[in-house]
């Protein structure tokens, strides 16, 4: 008979999708009772609660992450012979959005501290092609959104914000999202407000920016079937706002529990050698997306863990700049060294709202006999 423990899964979705099934079904039945599907009340309904959740004027909600981006980057007049700085330590859907304008993106190193842009790098990739530059607030903690916003305002650069990982993370007391033009937010179904598939929204002050990015999500229609630009098919599904609606009033309690969850991480695996644990910086409150630990041996440190049933994940094991697709860039193996260093040494730890104190002491256990 086997009486060893149940695994400790990195993420677990069910958990809070059994305890908010009646809600969710309720909301679903509210959009297959009004059969709008694409768009519609639900969406709308969504974007004025999580725009006065933000404190922005404007919530424009679309399909995914990566389409808010892209979108976001085209409001500000970002396209061909442009260039995007942004990180190399992401998934790869930013990059690609900059990509998806006609730009090139331009790899700058993080700042090994908070894993974000580094401010001093992304002033030095400035050239006379740049456009706009694209912060990402990784793992839920804002990148120095000061240093950018004052770079950005000095040299006539868009700001636009990869808020991907970052739904009510804030800055100096303010949610991200409104530092810049544009603020880009992913609700992929593992994100800490997530849907039951893939959408996205875009925040924005601009009224125009606003104004445009509704248009092209729908095809760039000025009037129905009149289109004086290229668009695009992305607006957000009804389901996936109704469900959205249902869970973001619980947004801020969840955000609580991760915290919780990493106070509870850091202090049992404090003075550990060569483990490197999240210290979030002054001023930014970090919602845990994940928490990434660094070690030299991280390989075998996931190998022995997922031994005793502990899960894991690695976010990013490759940084973007060397991924076959931007081969063409001609960077190579130490032209980001920090990015690099990261991408060889994080390593992601359980963290999830519904995880129980007794998995974490669990995690705690398993990594101090490993390497205490």
């Amino acid at each position: 008979m086997n009486t060893s423990p149940a695994p400790v899964p990195v993420f677990d979705l069910r958990r809070q999708t059994e305890a908010l099934r009646p809600e969710l079904l309720e909301a679903l039945a509210g959009v297959l009772d009004s059969c709008a599907f694409s768009s519609g009340r639900a969406v709308e309904a969504f974007e004025r609660a999580f725009a006065e959740y933000l404190g922005v004027a404007e919530v424009v909600g679309v399909n995914s992450g990566t389409s808010a981006l892209h979108l976001a980057l085209l409001a500000a007049g970002v396209g061909p012979g442009d260039e995007v700085i942004t990180t190399s330590l992401t998934f790869i859907a930013t990059a690609w959005a900059i990509s998806y304008a006609g730009a090139t993106p331009v790899f700058a190193d993080i700042d090994p501290e908070d894993f974000c842009l580094d401010p001093a790098a992304a002033r030095a990739a400035i050239t006379p092609r740049t456009r706009a530059i694209l912060p990402v607030h990784l793992y839920g903690q804002a990148a120095d959104m000061s240093v950018l916003q004052e770079l950005c305002s000095a040299k006539g650069l868009a700001l636009v914000e990869d808020a991907a990982q970052a739904q009510g993370a804030t800055y100096q007391g303010r949610a991200v999202g409104g530092f810049g033009l544009a603020g880009c937010f992913s609700f992929y179904p593992s994100k800490n407000l997530g849907a039951p598939g893939d959408a996205g929204a875009v925040s924005t002050n601009d009224p125009q920016a606003a104004a445009l990015i509704r248009r092209l999500r729908d095809h760039a229609q000025r009037e129905k079937y009149l289109h004086d630009r290229v668009g695009f098919n992305y607006r957000m599904g009804g389901f996936l706002a109704a469900a959205l609606s249902v869970k973001l009033p619980r947004l801020d309690d969840w955000n609580e529990r991760r915290e919780a969850i990493a106070r509870a991480y850091r202090e049992g695996l404090a003075g550990l050698d060569e483990l490197v644990l999240p210290t979030p910086r002054p001023g930014r409150g970090h919602v845990w997306h994940q928490f990434v630990v660094r070690h030299p041996r991280r390989d075998w440190l996931v190998e022995r863990l997922a031994e005793r049933g502990i899960g894991t994940g690695i976010h990013y094991p490759r940084p973007v700049h060397l991924q076959p697709a931007y081969a063409h860039l001609g960077l190579r193996e130490g032209s980001l060294p920090e990015a690099e260093r990261a991408a060889r040494e994080v390593l992601s730890l359980p963290m999830f709202p519904e995880l129980t104190d007794a998995e974490v002491e669990r995690v705690v256990r398993a990594v101090r006999e490993l390497l205490a």
